[in-house]
């Protein structure tokens, strides 16, 4: 499996949405300065998220963007599946439960293996907090920064 852009740059700017909203909204030119992603894409990518409830926007001259949830009930899951669509690796009428796409499913071995990739996938993402990647930002900034001193 091979995610796109929208799933790796839409998990970059999670977390810069999830550590620097703690105070005020994060207007996106930030975000995008900070990511190195484009505004525009950007302007595809975070409507996305807010209509899935994950984030929230606030109009105006002091508005952005902020967190819809709290971090630890947002899964790195919840944020590729929003922009990536399912994240299943390979298209195998065994997921899915249509044989009529697949005329050896009853006696396919792979499948076995395609389920275990896909379920430790799966579970892996799932299992992967905001809350997390947040911490890690700032404690690797945080680190940076003293380094740099």
């Amino acid at each position: 499996m091979k995610l796109s852009t929208k799933g790796r740059y839409g998990l970059r700017a999670m977390v810069d949405i999830a550590v620097y909203s703690q105070d005020s909204p994060v207007p996106i030119s930030a975000i995008a300065e900070r990511q190195n992603i484009s505004v525009r894409y950007l302007e595809q990518l975070l409507p996305k998220l807010k209509k899935a409830g994950i984030i929230k926007s606030i109009r105006g001259a002091q508005g952005g963007y902020m967190l819809d949830k709290d971090p630890k009930d947002i899964s790195a899951g919840d944020i590729l599946r929003t922009l990536e669509g399912d994240l299943t690796p390979i298209d195998c009428a065994a997921f899915t439960g249509d044989t009529s796409t697949c005329s050896g499913t009853k006696f396919c071995v792979t499948k076995t293996v395609w389920k275990r990739i896909n379920d430790s996938v799966q579970q892996a993402v799932d299992s992967i907090t905001l809350q997390e990647l947040m911490e890690e930002s700032i404690e690797i900034h945080t680190k940076y920064d003293q380094e740099e001193r």
